[in-house]
């Protein structure tokens, strides 16, 4: 038998709204990012759709700060969170797979420009920031 998940308890408890404004991720941008992605040229979308991808967004960054927190206070007590417990927070989550090659990816980049090139020396400033 299924047991019932996080996300189900969220529903239930009536977390997730039925509200149409005002929302944390501007609508508008998320309309134009579908419009974008689309195979063809103009693309209808309907009014329920950029609603409910917000809500999914909203949901998806919340799961991923609790697991950061969660790995933060595993590796000490701070207040903020760093980019290295966003990471280990999606390497430990088999849901977040999908997100392995890019973090890695960008945590590699971010050696690279930290590192001195051969002969000189470092003044401990990034100057190319990038993020994943």
């Amino acid at each position: 038998m299924r047991r019932p998940g996080v996300y189900s308890r969220m529903l239930s408890d009536g977390e997730v709204s039925g509200r149409t404004g005002p929302y944390s991720l501007p609508l508008t941008r998320i309309k134009k990012i579908m419009k974008r992605s689309g195979e063809g040229g103009a693309m209808m979308i309907s009014m329920e759709a950029p609603m409910v991808f917000c809500k999914v967004c909203e949901l998806f960054i919340e799961e991923l700060t609790r697991r950061s927190w969660a790995t933060a206070a595993v590796n000490g007590k701070r207040r903020t969170l760093l980019r290295e417990d966003v990471a280990d927070a999606i390497k430990n989550t088999d849901n977040f797979d999908f997100l392995v090659a890019v973090v890695s990816a960008a945590s590699g980049r971010a050696a690279r420009l930290s590192q001195p090139a051969a002969g000189e020396e470092s003044d401990g400033v990034v100057s190319d920031v990038c993020s994943f």
